[in-house]
This record gives C-alpha cells, sequence and structure tokens, in this order.
C-alpha cells in the first residue's frame, strides 16, 4: 500500500525571509508548509567574472556558501512536495529569486506554481493561490541584465582604478554616477562666493478699539548691499508715523500630497523621523512581512478600488462627509516601472500598531498620509498688509493666514505634525483686524547682515530625490546606492559644526540708532553627505576616461533599457553586447595611455628649507609631503603628515600644511613619561606610555592643544578603562571579563564571547570562563550563524544590496 501523503508534503511555499513565512503560514493552514530562501540563493561565481562573455554573457551562478544548507533542505522539501509555490516579491529580485529556485531546486512546470501579491494579508494570499501564474521570464532577464552589467563594469574598472589611482578601490555603474553628483555639488561649494545684505525687520504695535494692544511682525520686501543704505533708511524711519497703506485678503487652496512611494517615503521619514534612508527600508520591511503596510517598492502613487473604499469609510465616519474627496493620483516619476500600487496600510481601520518605537512612527506616517492624500483641501485666507510712513520710500509687508476650513490639515494638525510636501516655509500667525489708515507705533526697526546661502550638502533624503529626478536607479536601488558609497569610503555621512562669523546689528529703538558688531555661528550641518578626498580623485578619473559610461543621460538611459527588457521588448545580452564591446575597448585603451592620478597638488615651497611641499592620496589617504621623492640614498627622504578632518586636497594652502609637519608635538611629560600629540590612521590622538588616547571631535585640535588637556584626555581613558575591567587571571592574563556595550562579556585573544544572562559575571572563575570559550559563546557584535544571518540579510534584502553578496568590485579586491 502506498504511503499516504502529509499535509506538510501536499504544498511548499517557499518565500523569502522567516518573518514572511511566518505570517502566511497562519492564513494558508494545514496543508501547506511555508519556509523561507533567507533571499537570493545563487550569485555570480568570482571565477572570471561569473560571466561567459564568450557565450553570448551566460551568466555562471552558484549557490552562496551560507544558503549551502538551506538550499539542501529546501530541495529535500520539494522532492516530497505534490505543489511547490514560488512566493517571493512581485519585483524584478523577487522574480529572479523565484527563477533561481526553479532552476537550483530542479523544479517542473507541472508541479511549480508563481503566486505574488503586494500586501500580505489573509484575502491578498488566498486570492494569489486561486490565480498563479508562471515565472515571468522578462523580469528575470532584466534582473539578469543589471547585475550582468554591474558585474562587468565593477570587474573591468576596479583594476584600472588600483593601478591608475590606488589599489583596493572599486567602481560601480549607479554608485559612481551618485559619488559624481555629491562630487559636483561639493565643488560648487568650494567655488561659491557668498555675498552680504542686510535684511530690515520690524516690530509694531496696534491698539484696537478696546485699547488692547497687539504686536505686529513686518519685514522691508527690499535688502540694502551695504551698511550705509541700511542706516540711511534707518535715519529716515525717525520719528515717522506709520499707518496701514493697503490691506489685501486672497482664499488660498491647499491640496495633499499624494500617498506614499519608496522615494517619498524615504524623503519624509527622513525630514520627520530623522531616519537614514537603510533605516526607512528596513523598518518598512518589518511593517510589509508583518502583513501591516503593502509592499514598500514602488513608483506608483496609485490606490487601489479596495483602499479608496476604506479610506472613504474611515474618513466619512470620523470626520463627516465634509473631509472626504477621493483622488486618483498618476505616477510622474521619470521611468516609473512595477507600479503596483503606492505604500499604504492594509487596513485603514487601524491609526495605529503593535511593534517597535520605529515600526509604530513609520506606520504612523503612512497611514495619515493615505488618509489625507482622500481628504478635501484645505480652505485659507491670507491676509497681506502694507505699512508705510510719509517721506519713507519703502514699505514693511506683514502677512497672515487664517485657516477657514482645516480640510486634509486636520490629520495632522491634529498631532501638531505638518504635512510633508506643504510646509516648505512657516505658516504666518494671525493678524489683527486691520484697515487703511489705520496708525501703527514702530517698537523697533531691526537690520542683520546676512549672506547669500551656498547650495545645499545632500542628505540621504535629498540625493533620492535627485536620483529619481534624473531617473537613475529604481526604488529596490536607492537604499543600496547610497550605503556602498559610504561603505567604499568615498563618501562620508557626518555632521559639522558651524563656524562662528561676525556680522553687523543696525537698529533703531525710541528714535535712537544702535549699531555693533555681533558673533553668530554659522554653517553647521547635520547628517549630510561629503564627497572625501579619494571620492573626488576617482571621481576626477573616471569622468575623464570615461564621460559616457558615467554621464547622467547614459545612465539613466540604461535604466530605461532594462524596462525595455522586463517588458520583453529588448534581448537582454544583445543590449549588454552593444554596451560591452566599446566599454571594453575603453578600458584597454585606459590601462594602456591614461596616466597615474593621485589628485597631487603643488603648494609652494617650505619657507624655512626651501623643499616643495605637495598634497595627494598616499597609501593610508589624503596627505601633505614635504621634499621629493628619490631613489638616491644619499638625499634626504621627503616627510609626509595626514591631512586633518576637514581638509581637502583642493582647498588646502600652503600655510595650513606647513602646520602638519609640527606634530607629532611633544607637549611635555606626566608621571616622568612623554606626552605626545599626532595625527594617525584612526585620526588625531595622544600617545603616553604607550597607549593612544583618541581626541574628541569637533573640540580638541592637535595643533592647538595643549599638555593639561591631554592628561585630563589621559585619566578620562584610564577611568573607562578601569570601568569596563571587571575581572582577570593571572594564570591566563589573556582570559578578560569585560563590561561592553551590550553588558558583560569575556575576552580571549581578540575574541569576545557571551556571558549567560543568569551568570553573575564578578563570580566567574577562570575555569568558568575557559569553559565558555570552549563551548565557542557566540561572539559580541559578530554575526549570527549562516541561516540567521541569512534571515537579517532578507530583512534588509535590497535595503542593503543583497547582504548575501559584496558589490562585484569588492569581489575584484579579494580576488
Amino acid at each position: 500500500m502506498a504511503k499516504k501523503s502529509s499535509a506538510s508534503e501536499k504544498n511548499l511555499v517557499i518565500v523569502e525571509s522567516p518573518a514572511k513565512a511566518k505570517t502566511i503560514e497562519k492564513f494558508l493552514g494545514k496543508d501547506f508548509l511555508v519556509k523561507s530562501s533567507y533571499g537570493h540563493i545563487r550569485d555570480l561565481a568570482k571565477k572570471d567574472y561569473g560571466v561567459d562573455v564568450a557565450n553570448n554573457y551566460k551568466p555562471h551562478y552558484v549557490v552562496s556558501d551560507d544558503k549551502k544548507e538551506v538550499v539542501k533542505e529546501l530541495k529535500k522539501l520539494a522532492k516530497d512536495a505534490e505543489t511547490v509555490w514560488l512566493a517571493s516579491d512581485e519585483d524584478r529580485e523577487g522574480e529572479a529569486i523565484a527563477w533561481h529556485l526553479y532552476e537550483e531546486l530542479g523544479l517542473t512546470p507541472e508541479n511549480t506554481k508563481r503566486i505574488v501579491f503586494h500586501e500580505i494579508t489573509k484575502p491578498a494570499i488566498l486570492k494569489a493561490v486561486e490565480n498563479p501564474r508562471d515565472i515571468n521570464i522578462n523580469l528575470v532577464n532584466a534582473q539578469q541584465a543589471r547585475r550582468v552589467l554591474d558585474r562587468l563594469v565593477g570587474f573591468e574598472l576596479s583594476p584600472v582604478l588600483w593601478k591608475k589611482v590606488k589599489p583596493s578601490l572599486s567602481a560601480g555603474r549607479v554608485q559612481s554616477v551618485t559619488v559624481r553628483l555629491i562630487v559636483e555639488r561639493e565643488r560648487e561649494i568650494f567655488a561659491f562666493k557668498p555675498e552680504s545684505s542686510y535684511r530690515v525687520t520690524a516690530v509694531f504695535t496696534i491698539t484696537n478699539d478696546d485699547g488692547k494692544i497687539t504686536e505686529i511682525k513686518a519685514e522691508l520686501p527690499k535688502r540694502f548691499k551695504s551698511p550705509e543704505e541700511t542706516t540711511s533708511f534707518l535715519e529716515s524711519c525717525k520719528g515717522a508715523n506709520f499707518s496701514v497703506s493697503d490691506v489685501s485678503k486672497k482664499p488660498l487652496k491647499k491640496s495633499p500630497a499624494a500617498p506614499f512611494t519608496t522615494s517619498t517615503l524615504q524623503q519624509e521619514a527622513s525630514r520627520k523621523l530623522g531616519f537614514s534612508v537603510g533605516q526607512t527600508m528596513s523598518v518598512a520591511q518589518k511593517l510589509y512581512e508583518g502583513g501591516k503596510i503593502t509592499y514598500m517598492r514602488t513608483d506608483s502613487v496609485n490606490l487601489s478600488d479596495t483602499a479608496l473604499k476604506m479610506a472613504s469609510e474611515q474618513i466619512t465616519s470620523n470626520m463627516g462627509e465634509a473631509y472626504l474627496k477621493i483622488r486618483k493620483y498618476h505616477t510622474k516619476s521619470k521611468g516609473a516601472q512595477e507600479a503596483h500600487e503606492a505604500i499604504r496600510p492594509t487596513d485603514l481601520s487601524k491609526p495605529g500598531v503593535s511593534g517597535s518605537q520605529q515600526e509604530q512612527k513609520l506606520y504612523d506616517l503612512i497611514w495619515k498620509r493615505t488618509i489625507a492624500s482622500q481628504m478635501s483641501d484645505a480652505q485659507l485666507e491670507k491676509t497681506t498688509v502694507q505699512i508705510k510712513a510719509d517721506g519713507v520710500k519703502e514699505h514693511f509687508v506683514a502677512n497672515g493666514e487664517v485657516i477657514k476650513f482645516d480640510g486634509f490639515l486636520k490629520v495632522y494638525l491634529q498631532s501638531s505634525e505638518n504635512e510633508g510636501d506643504n510646509d516648505e516655509e512657516e505658516d504666518a500667525g494671525l493678524l489683527p483686524p486691520m484697515k487703511v489708515g489705520d496708525k501703527l507705533s514702530y517698537n523697533v526697526i531691526e537690520a542683520r547682515e546676512r549672506w547669500s546661502q551656498k547650495p545645499p550638502r545632500y542628505s540621504e533624503a535629498s540625493l533620492v530625490k535627485k536620483l529619481e529626478d534624473l531617473g537613475i536607479g529604481r526604488p529596490s536601488t536607492y537604499a543600496p546606492t547610497i550605503s556602498t558609497i559610504q561603505n567604499r569610503g568615498y563618501v562620508v555621512k557626518e555632521e559639522r559644526e558651524g563656524i562662528k562669523r561676525n556680522y553687523r546689528y543696525i537698529a533703531l529703538k525710541d528714535d535712537a540708532l544702535v549699531s555693533q558688531e555681533k558673533t553668530e555661528i554659522s554653517g553647521a550641518e547635520r547628517n549630510k553627505l561629503f564627497p572625501t578626498d579619494i571620492g573626488m580623485v576617482v571621481n576626477d578619473f573616471l569622468m575623464k576616461y570615461f564621460p559616457n559610461i558615467f554621464s547622467y543621460d547614459f545612465t539613466a538611459k540604461v535604466e530605461m533599457e532594462f524596462d525595455e527588457i522586463s517588458m520583453g521588448k529588448v534581448v537582454w545580452n544583445e543590449s549588454i553586447d552593444e554596451f560591452y564591446q566599446s566599454f571594453h575597448q575603453q578600458v584597454e585603451e585606459t590601462l594602456e595611455n591614461s596616466e597615474r592620478n593621485t589628485g597631487e597638488r603643488q603648494l609652494g615651497n617650505d619657507p624655512k628649507t626651501g623643499k616643495p611641499v605637495l598634497v595627494k592620496i598616499g597609501r593610508y589617504g589624503p596627505m601633505a609631503q614635504m621634499g621629493e621623492s628619490s631613489d638616491d640614498e644619499e638625499v634626504e627622504k621627503p616627510k609626509f603628515a595626514s591631512l586633518q578632518k576637514g581638509q581637502h586636497l583642493e582647498t588646502i594652502t600652503l600655510e595650513q600644511a606647513l602646520r602638519l609637519f609640527d606634530l607629532p608635538r611633544d607637549l611635555g611629560l606626566f608621571e616622568d613619561k612623554k606626552v605626545v600629540v599626532g595625527i594617525g590612521r584612526f585620526g588625531p590622538y595622544v600617545r603616553h606610555d604607550g597607549k593612544f588616547v583618541s581626541l574628541k571631535k569637533g573640540i580638541d585640535d592637535p595643533l592647538e592643544i595643549e599638555l593639561d588637556r591631554a592628561i585630563e584626555l589621559i585619566k578620562e581613558k584610564r577611568k573607562a578603562d578601569k570601568e569596563k575591567h571587571i575581572k582577570s587571571f593571572e594564570e591566563d592574563p589573556e582570559i578578560q571579563v569585560l563590561n561592553g556595550r551590550f553588558g558583560p562579556y569575556i575576552s580571549y585573544q581578540k575574541k569576545n564571547y557571551k556571558i549567560p544572562k543568569d551568570t553573575d559575571p564578578k563570580a566567574l572563575t577562570l575555569e568558568d570562563c575557559q569553559k565558555l570559550i570552549k563551548e565557542g559563546g557566540k561572539k559580541t557584535g559578530k554575526k549570527a550563524p549562516a541561516k540567521k544571518t541569512a534571515a537579517k540579510k532578507t530583512s534588509a534584502k535590497k535595503t542593503s544590496t543583497k547582504a548575501t553578496k559584496k558589490t562585484a568590485a569588492k569581489k575584484a579586491t579579494k580576488k
């Protein structure tokens, strides 16, 4: 008698992440076994690019090392199953994952079904099961084309950079164009020359019929170019009688923004919540896998009829018919593709969800945006009042706004929030009732020297917007692209403290002029993207020898070509061939004919020795050099000094470079041992008794720090080290029990081992520690074992460039 199939053997469903599997399993019941592939199971081989260029660019895929056990288990389960359901995401990456599973597990059309859904809810899952389809090979080919092209570009360009710029560098088709944007913006800032002018504001008072005095703030529409002009104007206001010369009112209408796409969600989460692009995608992934929002990689602003119905019910029941205005939005972004639906809650009757604080905040943002998009316009009335005095040529202007009907703003006003796309400027306040001829008195008229603003550096979110505007990248590529350029060291995201600057303040109060110099902190920047010197040098080299490959238009055109492939209009390997033949020739010519480029810049000669001083990219980064390199052993070797943080090859002066050679500085003695300050690979430091202490970022300057401050830092470090130390053993000094960021742990031979939570670290004996080390306790701060790592990789899947892979160029570096 034949063995009867168990429930789990009937239907095997394969998804990308364990969290997704857990959610879906609840909906499908006992006849379905849901397993995870933990993201991509295969990638291009490292050998020979993983691409057979001579054989029509045939990719050579291998199962990733950390997926071999996963694939082994899935093969066994698939062999026993009657039907295998491939349920990866509904985009190119998801389709490619389904295809790789189909190929690697040896599946057949008869026992395989492909299902897709853009939200993890019971109705959506059951509907998908009722409507399976075949794997869309066009989508697979579009993904293959991107992967193969990026591999070819990375693997061919990286050796060029190693030879012509610096070892261990890498390049990428989209990443290098992204770096170009940041470099070009930085150079705009370098070239920017601020111009000063004087902004004049005034505080007036008006007394109404009841004797109530109200303050009114107004501004002069004109700015004066010089202090003389400004003073002349203020002089003309002495003893002047101000009155209202004009009052105009006009209705204003504010409309809600469209529902979220990947890009707009990243921008708004950055602006309101302070999330990085990668963080936004990671949190959104958890919400999606928990069935709380629809798929988070989309450039569609469309909402389904189901969503519109839910929104309508919520708005009318909670706020009334007057607040409802159903809208159909249309995607306008350049090259929008895979447009299933905007990002929205799966159930709009839930204004909040459980989960981490980050998940709750992001969900709240998405819920409000979705509801607001289907609400009435806000009706406002803007009042503009002109204030003038006889004998004074210019007039002051005061603005005020009154909300006549809050409309969609109701969702945001309830929580004291502003809606994203409509609050670029602060709302004007209320103005008291005024009419032409009303008299006003001035309290003070102030003029402050202001400067024209330099072009703003990109934040992660504004960079995403720029990429989207140019048609570069797609929803799944923004986060990994920005992550990659930072990981490669071409761009850094950081805060820069503002600098002190003096400005002129001129004021008229009680008909007396006051003029004085004041100080302010200007130019502080938070979480902005700055190109590094190596990023700028690499960009210049690529733009000199490969301007066609890294042009914005060409990169956008390639994205459009991928779209054509996904629709079956273009044969993918023919498209690759058209690009590769000329590109490969360019690479060969560049290797043969180009000059080495280290960004070298001659600054002049040292006044004391007459030796030439230059700056360039060295082995450990940007550095200054005094003297010339020579093979002659009798010639004095050149001196080298690392550039300080904030200094650039392109802008550093001879004087600033010469000061770097004052380092390392001998500050004196502490406890009869030398105290030395210098700059190393990891930044400025103080060295004492063979130990190093880092200088405080933004506080200590290695060229200015004195002995007292250095001693203070040494003592602080000793105290921190003492608090970190819990226990050590004379019999084996290498074993230490320490206190770390995540709690107590054992340190042994530069590896860290966890201590069980219910164990008192102070009570550990040497034998206890040796036992924990022998058992191989999980290392703190290290990656989890293969399966868990894979799970995390899928959780951040396209967020961190398919974390099961390194970038093509990095692979080449290792190779």
